[in-house]
């Protein structure tokens, strides 16, 4: 019978819920995303070595153990779960079997530790510094009597590899956890978890295609990446083409990308560790940064930040050191591949109206005809903050479609939202909306648009000379909100006339009539 999505995501929660006694939820996916991938590994490991055992049966008693190692790694195994100790009496395979048929045994934490570091050294160009710091194996952090509670709750899950579940199914227990662990983790939750909405709505505008390069310099736990490959999935295309980048400043967030990419069977992908604005990490043999076909980033706001003292990166100047949000706008732009490059990032509202060094960094960018869109998105959308946001849309230099050059696409989904329990979310018709929208065709400083007929939608294309005339300022109220609100206004004062003249003319015709009962005449109505 295949395995459910419900069933697996109902096990794995029950597995992190046994850490209820030791930490605060916040804490959950540093013990619990290790554990799940490494189960993931052995159930794959297991599954794939009893092939090679049946398979070759009448082969095994012919060959020495290094040949049939040579075979199975060749022929079945993508990955090594090693021996530790081996050759000894000790020897056990740092197996997710073995260390439950010891689980009642002292220092568990420490076996737990020595068989997660196997697997990273024994296979370095996948797994080099996956899991962690691991600091929860330790008995002072983590007692291993709760340690092995999840353990034994979590092998309560159904196997984990391809002949017993999908990647989907696998995939979407991973984002059911990130997803929960966000929901109960407060502002540390933004972090490393993008809302999926969100990350949908900017993927759905980037629309990467097969064979395309995606890039996210802030990539937390690897969600637009993933979202990437599987919108190009559900539009037909091979969401497994696509050469996935990203950089993480936090290595355990890092590795939770990882582990997630390969939950999401995504293995053409390389997730690095390091700050991006001090130290980009993808770079071109003469130094100069990478380029790649998409961008995406949902970037710490506000940063404050050691600016850049000459760094080819800071066209038009070097944001300030209060905050570095348009310093990752730079090093994006310096990212865009110069044929079809293009970007898409969150940030919050300030950086459309700053003045001092962004208003100088912004004009550069509008002067270069390098923004393409801003969508006002709603507030209370993400975990880590209320504000409300927006995102920036960026293309390569001479790349925007005619009918866009020479100006900025305005679009106001501040009212297109549904509350839910902690935040506001977008559905998928707010998103299908905004999508229709940034896709619509405009007149330049033409009237603002409704899509839906409600007031909850307006987008309005503006000319690169308005802007200028307004000294380079993005706010969107200047350029939707505002004139939204004349036509109002108009409108209000015309219904306002027509009902006070139809109440001038009945108090009109009262008057005349008691003026007529009076036999006071000669007044015309």
């Amino acid at each position: 019978m295949a395995v459910t999505q419900q069933e697996i995501e109902s096990r794995l929660w029950d597995a992190a819920d046994e850490l209820r006694v030791a930490m605060p939820e916040a804490q959950y996916s540093s013990v619990v995303f290790p554990l799940m991938f490494w189960k993931y590994l052995s159930d794959t490991w297991d599954h794939q070595h009893q092939a090679f055992l049946a398979e070759n049966k009448g082969l095994l008693d012919s060959l020495s153990a290094e040949e049939a190692h040579e075979i199975e790694y060749r022929d079945y195994q993508s990955f090594e779960i090693p021996l530790i100790r081996p050759g000894t009496v000790q020897q056990r395979r740092a197996s997710w079997s073995s260390i439950l048929a010891s689980i009642t045994q002292p220092g568990l934490g420490q076996r737990v530790r020595a068989s997660l570091q196997a697997i990273e050294t024994a296979n370095p160009g996948k797994f080099s510094r996956l899991f962690g710091s691991l600091t929860w194996t330790s008995e002072e952090v983590l007692a291993g009597e709760v340690l092995a509670a999840v353990l034994q709750a979590m092998d309560r899950t159904p196997k984990m590899h391809e002949g017993n579940m999908s990647h989907d199914v696998l995939g979407g227990a991973y984002e059911y956890l990130l997803k929960r662990f966000s929901d109960g983790s407060g502002t540390r939750a933004g972090q490393f978890f993008t809302p999926r909405e969100v990350v949908e709505l900017i993927v759905e505008i980037l629309a990467p295609k097969s064979f395309e390069s995606v890039y996210d310099p802030t990539c937390g736990s690897g969600g637009m990446l993933i979202a990437s490959a599987n919108l190009l999935k559900a539009h037909g295309g091979r969401g497994y083409t696509l050469r996935l980048y990203g950089q993480e400043a936090v290595p355990e967030t890092a590795g939770v990308a990882r582990m997630n990419l390969f939950m999401h069977n995504l293995t053409q992908f390389q997730v690095e560790v390091g700050d991006t604005l001090k130290d980009p990490r993808f770079k071109k043999p003469d130094g100069s940064i990478e380029q790649f076909d998409v961008i995406v980033a949902n970037p710490p706001y506000s940063l404050k930040w050691k600016p850049w003292t000459k760094d080819p990166r800071a066209i038009g100047g070097v944001a300030p050191q209060s905050s570095a949000d348009w310093a990752f706008v730079q090093h994006m732009i310096a990212s865009m591949g110069p044929k079809k490059g293009r970007a898409g990032v969150v940030l919050p509202h300030g950086v459309l109206f700053r003045g001092g060094q962004e208003a100088a960094i912004r004009q550069r960018v509008l002067d270069d005809d390098l923004l393409e869109a801003v969508i006002g998105l709603p507030a209370n959308l993400f975990y880590s903050t209320s504000i409300a946001t927006c995102i920036l849309v960026f293309r390569a230099p001479g790349t925007k479609a005619e009918e866009r050059r020479d100006g900025v696409l305005f679009i106001d989904a501040s009212k297109r939202f549904t509350k839910a329990k902690n935040r506001n979310v977008l559905t998928a018709l707010d998103i299908a909306d905004v999508v229709t929208a940034y896709h619509s065709d405009f007149e330049a400083n033409g009237n603002p648009v409704d899509p839906d007929g409600d007031g909850g939608l307006a987008a309005r294309f503006v000319s690169g000379t308005e802007i200028a005339a307004n000294g380079y300022d993005l706010n969107i109220g200047r350029y939707i909100k505002q004139a939204a609100a004349e036509q109002e206004h108009l409108g209000t004062l015309i219904d306002a006339y027509n009902i006070a003249r139809a109440e001038r003319q009945k108090t009109e015709k009262r008057m005349l009539a008691v003026l007529a009962t009076a036999g006071i005449e000669g007044f015309d109505e």
